[in-house]
């Protein structure tokens, strides 16, 4: 089993729970256990962390003791000095840097550091404006609806929604190198995206549950009731969904709206409505922003969103667009949010680029990323924090994906077999050889397959069968006959 990488984001993480829990002073033993690493790699991380200057440490030997540095405090008296700008008060200051201002990366991460110690991004001068702009009143703010100009004027391959050089940095940054079978990247970074994404995008919508948390949950199954575990798994489930489908069907209203029913399984009172666009009227709070009540125009605009995404050639911009877009023109009746950060990936996933899973995006960043959209169809904060997130992704998961090495070529040459085989085997009552019989397997190669098959069958659970189009019934039964082979 290869050990469990730890990022920094996720050990500010866990250093900023402890501190707001009370627990201020963390030995590096007692992280390490928070994190589920071992403690060399823990306190590994701690002294990334200390060197950065993110991390407070003190004491020597076995009596060293780590917390979070005061950020807040050093971006207020940075802001007080005029080295960066500051807008808002409180747990909703945001800083930005001043025009041309190129500070050192240690005073940089320290100057972006939100009131509650988060790490935000760096606001661009369009991103302030727009920032002060949002903040007005809404009695002073003008109410608008949806705009289809929005969609209709924009020109795949010839508009651009973030600046071309960002976007064609943040593909090459991203992209997989060499040639491979699409979604190759997403699965081989499968684990940490199914836990980071679900637990990232579900905390945007107000879920209590901890990163912890929802590892153990994603272990052992949802509790009875608990509502918050149901939007966790249902995420996680969602990402098994494009992580298969996509590779197969592309980029398609089938797959959006599937990935809708899937991640809004069970939160919905009437079960028709996932994956069907709404027909009730939708109001978004806190905003002047009224979205679009007819049907057929939703209809028609999800529609034409999906087709000019399809279109885009640079994966990072259909991904941005997609993001947008979703959310802007609010097509189902729930779950819309939650449904543009999945829908993002898609793109991405087709081009072997890394995922973007909203790593340590703060809910008043996202709201006025969305905001300047819903009221202004001005993407400027969109953009700023879409670049910082998606750069904090591809960093992680190029870590993982190197640490995980290349792909197997005879495991990419024979997946689909795989997948036959598997299906036979469980889903079929086929014996090991039988299902070996019926797959297209080249002469040579039998011998090795059917070693891989039984060995993919050994490590079959109910976690992690739906990776083989198997079902919960299908599999249960295999089970109960003593997983004949």
């Amino acid at each position: 089993m290869r050990p469990r990488v730890l990022g920094e984001e996720e050990a500010l993480a866990i250093l900023r729970s402890s501190d707001e829990q009370g627990k201020h002073w963390l030995s590096s033993s007692e992280f390490a256990k928070r994190a589920g690493v071992s403690w060399s790699t823990g306190k590994r991380v701690l002294d990334q962390l200390t060197a950065k200057s993110l991390v407070l440490q003190t004491g020597q030997s076995r009596a060293t003791r780590y917390r979070l540095a005061a950020a807040a405090a050093a971006a207020a008296d940075a802001a007080d000095q005029g080295r960066i700008l500051r807008n808002g008060m409180g747990p909703g200051t945001r800083y930005g840097l001043p025009k041309g201002a190129v500070p050192d990366e240690q005073r940089l991460a320290a100057a972006v550091m939100a009131a509650n110690a988060t790490v935000a991004p760096p606001w661009s001068d369009a991103s302030m404006m727009l920032l002060n702009a949002l903040e007005q009143p809404l009695g002073v703010r003008t109410h608008v609806t949806y705009q289809r100009k929005f969609v209709d004027d924009y020109a795949p391959n010839e508009s651009s929604l973030l600046p071309r050089e960002l976007a064609q940095a943040l593909a090459a940054e991203g992209r997989m190198q060499g040639q491979q079978p699409a979604g190759t990247y997403a699965r081989k970074v499968l684990e940490p995206l199914l836990l980071d994404l679900s637990w990232s995008s579900s905390k945007l919508e107000g879920n209590k549950y901890s990163l912890l948390d929802t590892e153990q949950l994603f272990k052992t199954g949802a509790g009875a009731g608990d509502l918050d575990a149901v939007m966790l798994l249902n995420h996680k489930n969602a990402i098994e969904f494009l992580v298969d489908a996509v590779p197969s069907h592309g980029l398609s209203g089938v797959v959006v709206r599937n990935l809708h029913a899937v991640l809004m399984q069970d939160l919905l009172a009437d079960s028709s409505a996932l994956g069907a666009v709404r027909s009730t009227v939708v109001n978004i709070s806190d905003t002047v922003y009224l979205p679009a009540q007819v049907p057929a125009l939703l209809d028609e605009m999800l529609a034409l969103i999906i087709d000019k995404a399809r279109q885009i050639k640079n994966p990072v911009e259909a991904a941005f667009f997609l993001w947008v877009h979703i959310a802007y023109l609010q097509p189902f009746e729930d779950g819309n949010k939650r449904t543009s950060r999945l829908a993002a990936n898609i793109p991405l996933m087709l081009y072997n680029c890394s995922p973007l899973s909203f790593l340590e995006v703060r809910q008043i960043d996202y709201a006025m990323a969305m905001l300047g959209v819903y009221e202004q169809l001005d993407v400027s904060v969109a953009v700023d924090l879409f670049a910082w997130t998606y750069r904090r992704s591809l960093q992680k998961y190029r870590v993982v994906l190197e640490a995980t090495g290349q792909p197997d070529p005879f495991r990419i040459r024979y997946r689909e077999a795989l997948n036959d085989g598997v299906g036979a085997v469980v889903r079929d009552a086929r014996s090991l050889d039988e299902a070996v019989g019926v797959v297209e397997i080249a002469s040579d190669d039998r011998d090795h397959f059917r070693k891989m098959l039984a060995d993919e069958l050994e490590k079959l659970t109910e976690f992690n069968f739906s990776r083989y189009r198997l079902t919960l019934e299908a599999f249960s039964s295999w089970v109960t006959r003593g997983r004949p082979r």
